[in-house]
């Protein structure tokens, strides 16, 4: 016998004593919990990027070339004026092209770099939106909510409707 399980000697009982598991039980299907349909409206946020921490990342990557460069420069053994001429040459050189990377977007980030990261995502779901033509009042879940759906029909209707009278109108100043 393990651990309580199986039997207790193995004498007189034509097996070996080892516990087999049984391959040809079925077991019934499990039962999915019930869902409240008022949980789709409730679904967790996309955490939207900082932007605050993303211009100070770019800031930061901006100063530490600096930094290296102004280093460097004083090691040759430059002047505290040329070296500060040429730190601020390359700072406003490297914040021209920050502004032009932006809209090029580098997609690998590191795993730390989660503000870059969401914002990457966030735009990743504006072009998804726009290649389906979702619009940005939409609501997930809202297709199966009859009594909407059934307002959002009669509104375009309606609009239908008015549309139909302006262009009779229109028609008939025409024909005047």
């Amino acid at each position: 016998m393990y651990n309580g399980i199986g039997l207790s000697t193995p004498r007189g009982s034509g097996t070996n004593g080892y516990v087999v598991r049984n391959l040809s039980h079925v077991r019934a299907p499990q039962v999915e919990k019930e869902r409240n349909t008022n949980d789709i409206k409730h679904l967790p946020a996309v955490k939207k990027a900082n932007l605050a921490i993303l211009e100070h990342d770019r800031k930061r990557k901006i100063e530490v070339k600096c930094m290296e460069l102004q280093l460097k420069l004083e090691d040759e053994g430059l002047e505290e004026e040329e070296i500060m001429d040429k730190v601020d040459e390359l700072r406003k050189k490297l914040q021209e092209d920050s502004k032009k990377e932006d809209k090029n977007e580098n997609r690998r980030f590191l795993e730390h770099e989660t503000h870059h990261i969401a914002a990457a995502k966030e735009k990743d779901n504006e072009k998804m939106r726009r290649a389906l033509k979702v619009g940005r009042d939409y609501v997930e879940g809202s297709a199966f909510d009859r009594e909407l759906q059934a307002k959002l029909r009669d509104e375009a209707r309606v609009k239908r409707e008015a549309d139909i009278e302006i262009k009779a109108e229109r028609e008939s100043k025409r024909r005047r």
